[in-house]
């Protein structure tokens, strides 16, 4: 076993990390506040574009679309560098990791000349209608309706939970378009206008930051959506929706990973404040045996991680894969609980941050934004369902 990349991947680093050391903005400009995951200010259009336009932004992807081709294991090198560095390659994650690769798959010749470069050079931006107040793990359960009539969809119901919709240009949203089908059929996607009438807007503050706001309530009332809009096939929406959250998940597993290696140095950085129970943090043994648990567990989500890669590389099966999201979101959260739990109240105070999880903050408000990661793209039960009977072969 080589624990190690070999010289050609090295070289591939080398290169990205001189590019990026030349060109990435100061970090200052990257740790702009974020007004929600849709807002692309001009520094970060400014910065996707500069990525594109060196075939650093998707550089799996085919030249044509401003990437380099570049191998599985060169991409997994991309996303360490990034991830290590805290890099964002887009502020509009959900755009670039799930809905152009959705349009790339599936989408027709007009739809990809209409908006995947567009997309890819930061002049659109784009949310993603997925759940409903009545489905969010059980996405088969959507009801928002869509109505054939004539070259348009008459849409109808509401989303939720709509990251980013009032800064979005766009929407990929999945509709049921044959309500008498079963419930994983007669579902499709659609490329919808947000500024489209009929389209209402109603984004929600956070719990841990009431003057941001990400989440929306997104109500569709006769939204008029031209036939041509139709993502994929008409009732074959399904597999898109597993193609969309394959894509989230593809190296999602390496920013759990980073981020928990983070947490676990921000936590040792703790070690001269003062204790709840002893004059110096790093004095409470309980303090020192958390910091080892937390770093055993960030060791094993990136080795687990790599042999899932390796599998993969090797075209076998990956259990792992279906490990990951589950270990890695839970893993994170417990350190910042953990972390908090030792400060007492100082976890609550803003002069004393936290380790940055794509925003700055406390690390109570850290703490709070994990549920971010437990719960989107299949919650913790689910994960654990899916692992009990797709991994180790249980009844349903």
């Amino acid at each position: 076993m080589r624990l190690q990349y070999g010289e050609l991947e090295e070289a591939f680093r080398a290169e990205l990390v001189e590019w990026l050391d030349r060109n990435v903005p100061e970090r200052s400009v990257l740790e702009t506040p974020r007004l929600s995951s849709a807002h692309l200010p001009e520094w970060a259009r400014e910065w996707q574009r500069t990525l594109f336009d060196a075939g650093w932004l998707v550089p799996g992807w085919e030249r044509q679309y401003g990437g380099r081709e570049a191998t599985p294991t060169e991409q997994m090198i991309y996303f360490e560098e990034l991830s290590s560095r805290d890099i964002p390659r887009t502020l509009n994650p959900q755009a670039l990791g799930i809905i152009v690769p959705s349009i790339r798959d599936f989408g027709t010749d007009e739809q990809k000349a209409k908006f995947v470069l567009p997309t890819l050079r930061a002049e659109i931006s784009w949310c993603l209608g997925m759940s409903e107040p009545g489905a969010g793990s059980d996405l088969a359960s959507l009801k928002t309706k869509a109505e054939l009539v004539g070259d348009e969809f008459i849409v109808n119901g509401q989303k939720v939970w709509t990251s980013g919709a009032h800064d979005s240009d766009w929407c990929m949203c999945f509709v049921r378009t044959d309500p008498d089908a079963p419930k994983h059929k007669g579902i499709s996607a659609l490329i919808i206008d947000m500024r489209s009438p009929g389209v209402e807007c109603r984004p929600f503050p956070e719990l841990s930051e009431p003057d941001y706001f990400d989440f929306n309530e997104v109500f569709f009332t006769d939204v008029r959506v031209p036939k041509a809009n139709l993502l994929g096939e008409l009732h074959q929406g399904w597999p898109i929706t597993q193609g969309s959250l394959a894509h989230e998940r593809a190296m999602l597993w390496i920013e759990y990973a980073y981020s928990m290696k983070r947490a676990v140095k921000a936590m040792q950085e703790m070690a001269d404040r003062p204790g709840l129970v002893t004059e110096r943090l790093g004095d409470d043994g309980n303090f020192r045996d958390a910091i080892a648990n937390y770093y055993v567990d960030s060791v094993a989500l990136m080795a687990m991680g790599y042999r899932g890669f390796s599998k993969f590389m090797h075209g076998k099966s990956a259990p792992e894969h279906s490990l990951l999201k589950l270990y890695g979101s839970e893993a994170v959260q417990e350190c910042l609980l953990g972390a908090t739990e030792f400060l007492g109240p100082d976890a609550i105070d803003r002069d004393i941050l936290g380790p940055r999880m794509w925003r700055s903050g406390s690390w109570l408000v850290q703490y709070l934004r994990s549920f971010g990661g437990t719960i989107p793209g299949g919650t913790s039960e689910i994960q654990r369902n899916i692992i009990a009977e797709r991994v180790i072969g249980l009844p349903r």
